[in-house]
C-alpha cells in the first residue's frame, strides 16, 4: 500500500428520489477532496435515506444502479468513492441495499446488507433483500476493507466473519436517525465490534432531515477503546482522515476531525432547527406562518422557525379572543420584536361571535362546554391556513408531545399545519429547550442572538385561554408528574401497574392512561415532526385507533 492512506468522511444531506442532485453532491464532494485516496458517504446516498415503498416502484433501483455505474466510471481519475445505493436483483421483486466501492473507473465491490432492521422506525424487511450471505474484504491500495452497511455493524456476525477472512479496515455507511440517546448507542456498538475483532472503524452517517426522521451526522472512527477522532453534528461537509500501518503491520488513524459533541438540549435543539429547515425547504417552500399566542410553546417554535429560515422568512399571527390576557399580548409581541419577526394581529372575536350567532338556534338550553372552546381554536386555523394560502407560506403548528399524548389539542383547530417541530417534544422538555435558546446561539443558526423568548412566557402557568381563568394544570397534573407516566406509558411500555409502582398516584395514572389512548384517533390526524425521542408518536407506535385493552 502507499505509505499513507487520506481517507475522507462525507456527511452529506441528499434528497430522496433526487437522484441527480445527490449525485451532484457525490461530484462536488470528489472535487473538493480531489487530493483523497477514498470518500465515504453515507447509507443509500444516492437514492437518499429511508426510500421507504418508493424503491419497489418499477424501474427505481434499476435507475439508481445507472448512476452508480455512471459515477464509477468517472472514478477512472481521482479519488476512489464508496457509496450506498438500492441494488436491483432481476429475478427478485426488491431490491437489495447496497454498499458499493468504486474505483478506477469500474465498480470493484458490492456488499449487500445483511441485517435489516424492522422495530421502530424503521420497516427494512419490507422494502429489501437481506444478503444471503456477507461480502469479502475487498482490496484497496493494499488494504482489506471490511464494508458493512449501518445495521451489520450493530450486530457481532459481520464484523466477526470480516475480519476472520482478513479485513483491516471496518467502513461502515450509516442512515441512523438522531434520538435522545443515539451516540451513546451508536460508539458502544462501534467499540463493541473494535473490542471483539481488534479491528478498526470509521463511521459515516447522513446528515439532514427527511419527513418525520433527523439524521445528525456525527462521523467517527473507532479504534482500540476509543472513538480517536469525530466529526461535527448536524453539519454536512468532507471530513479528513489519515491512515498508516504501525510498527506491527496494523491500520491506524493518526489525524481526523476531532470535535466535541454537544450536550442533550443543544442536540435536541439543533435537530429541531434541522428537522425543520429540510422540511420546509424539501418541500418547495421558503416561509412559514404560525399562531403566535403568548405561550412558551408558540415561542419556542417561533425561534426554532428563526434560527431554521431566516427572521424574515417568518410571519407570526396573533389571533386574540375575549378571554386573550393582556400579558399574553405583550408576551407575543415582545417575542416578535426579539425574534425580528413578521408580527400581525387578527382579532377573533367577532367570528366567534358569529358562529355562535349560527349555532345558537341548536344549542339553546345547553351551556356552554368544551365545543365553544374548540370553535375558537378551529377559527384561528381557519385564518392561519388562509394565510398560507394565500401567501404561499408552509404553516407551523405548535402543540407538544404532552399535549399531543392526552389529547389537549383541537382537530382542524391549533392541529392545523403542514409540520409541527414540537410534535415529539415534552412539555418539561420545553421549557429547559427555551431557556438554553435564551443563553446560547447555534452558528449555524439564522435568528438573532440573545434572550428570544421572554421571561414572563416561561414563568407564567400554562393555559390555552379558551376560558375566564383557564390553566392546564386545572384537568391535568403538573407537567413534571404528567411526562414521567407519560414517558413510562409511551417510552416504556409499562402497564398501569408498573407506572403505580414508580410511586405515582393511582387514580392519576389511570386518568392519564385513557387520555392517551382515547386520544389515537387525533394523533393520525396531527402533522409530521422531528423524532428526537426514543419513541415518538407515528413511526415508532402504531397502536389501533379502537381498542378495548385497558391495562
Amino acid at each position: 500500500m502507499k505509505d499513507k492512506l487520506n481517507i475522507v468522511m462525507a456527511q452529506t444531506n441528499p434528497v430522496v428520489g433526487g437522484l441527480e442532485a445527490n449525485a451532484a453532491k457525490i461530484r462536488w464532494a470528489r472535487h473538493e477532496a480531489r487530493d483523497a485516496d477514498l470518500i465515504v458517504f453515507p447509507e443509500l446516498v444516492i437514492s437518499g435515506y429511508p426510500p421507504e415503498d418508493m424503491v419497489l416502484r418499477q424501474g427505481y433501483a434499476e435507475a439508481c444502479r445507472a448512476f452508480v455505474e455512471k459515477l464509477a466510471r468517472e472514478t477512472n481519475t481521482g479519488p476512489a468513492i464508496i457509496v450506498g445505493s438500492p441494488w436491483p436483483d432481476p429475478y427478485k421483486s426488491k431490491p437489495y441495499n447496497a454498499t458499493v466501492l468504486c474505483a478506477e473507473g469500474q465498480i470493484q465491490a458490492v456488499a449487500l446488507k445483511r441485517e435489516l432492521p424492522g422495530y421502530g422506525v424503521f420497516d427494512e424487511p419490507r422494502t429489501f433483500l437481506a444478503a444471503p450471505d456477507i461480502s469479502s474484504p475487498v482490496d484497496f491500495r493494499g488494504v482489506q476493507l471490511g464494508l458493512m452497511t449501518c445495521e451489520d455493524m450493530w450486530f457481532p456476525t459481520t464484523a466477526t466473519l470480516l475480519a476472520r477472512a482478513g479485513a483491516e479496515l471496518f467502513i461502515v455507511p450509516h442512515g441512523s436517525p438522531f434520538r435522545r440517546k443515539a451516540h451513546h448507542e451508536r460508539l458502544e456498538q462501534a467499540g463493541a465490534r473494535v473490542a471483539e475483532t481488534g479491528v478498526p472503524l470509521i463511521f459515516v452517517n447522513q446528515v439532514g432531515g427527511q419527513d418525520e426522521l433527523v439524521f445528525d451526522g456525527g462521523a467517527f472512527v473507532f479504534q482500540k477503546d476509543d472513538p480517536a477522532f469525530r466529526a461535527p453534528v448536524f453539519e454536512e461537509g468532507l471530513f479528513p482522515t489519515l491512515w498508516s500501518r504501525n510498527d506491527r503491520g496494523k491500520m491506524i488513524c493518526t489525524s481526523g476531525p476531532k470535535v466535541t459533541w454537544p450536550k442533550e438540549n443543544e442536540l435536541i435543539y439543533h435537530a429541531l432547527v434541522m428537522g425543520t429547515r429540510d422540511y420546509v425547504l424539501k418541500s418547495g417552500f421558503s416561509r412559514v406562518v404560525l399562531g403566535l399566542s403568548g405561550g412558551i410553546d408558540s415561542a419556542l417554535v417561533a425561534a426554532i422557525a428563526a434560527d431554521a429560515l431566516g427572521p424574515e422568512n417568518v410571519r407570526c399571527v396573533m389571533l386574540p379572543s375575549r378571554y386573550t390576557s393582556d400579558h399574553s399580548l405583550e408576551d407575543a409581541k415582545a417575542c416578535a420584536e426579539a425574534l425580528q419577526v413578521r408580527y400581525d394581529i387578527i382579532p377573533v372575536e367577532e367570528a366567534v361571535q358569529a358562529f355562535t350567532s349560527v349555532l345558537s338556534p341548536l344549542f339553546e338550553g345547553r351551556p356552554a362546554d368544551e365545543t365553544e372552546e374548540n370553535l375558537q381554536s378551529r377559527i384561528r386555523g381557519t385564518a392561519l391556513m388562509a394565510l398560507s394560502n394565500k401567501f404561499g407560506s408552509l404553516m407551523l403548528s405548535t402543540g407538544n408531545k404532552s399535549e399531543m399524548a392526552v389529547g389537549y389539542a383541537t382537530l382542524y383547530g391549533d392541529m392545523n399545519g403542514a409540520y409541527n417541530p414540537l410534535k415529539d417534544v415534552y412539555k418539561t422538555r420545553v421549557f429547559q429547550l427555551a431557556r438554553w435558546r435564551n443563553r446560547n446561539h447555534w452558528t449555524q443558526g439564522l435568528g438573532p442572538a440573545g434572550k428570544v423568548i421572554p421571561e414572563r412566557i416561561i414563568t407564567k402557568p400554562p393555559s390555552a385561554e379558551l376560558r375566564d381563568d383557564q390553566k392546564d394544570e386545572d384537568s391535568l397534573p403538573p407537567y413534571d408528574v404528567l411526562d414521567d407516566i407519560l414517558h413510562g406509558l409511551v417510552e416504556e411500555d409499562l402497564s398501569v401497574d408498573g407506572v403505580i409502582a414508580r410511586g405515582h398516584a393511582p387514580d392519576v395514572v389511570r386518568h392519564v392512561h385513557k387520555l392517551l389512548f382515547r386520544s389515537e384517533f387525533k394523533r393520525r390526524q396531527a402533522p409530521p415532526g422531528p423524532k428526537v425521542t426514543m419513541r415518538n408518536f407515528g413511526r415508532d407506535r402504531r397502536y389501533p385507533i379502537i381498542n378495548r385493552w385497558d391495562k
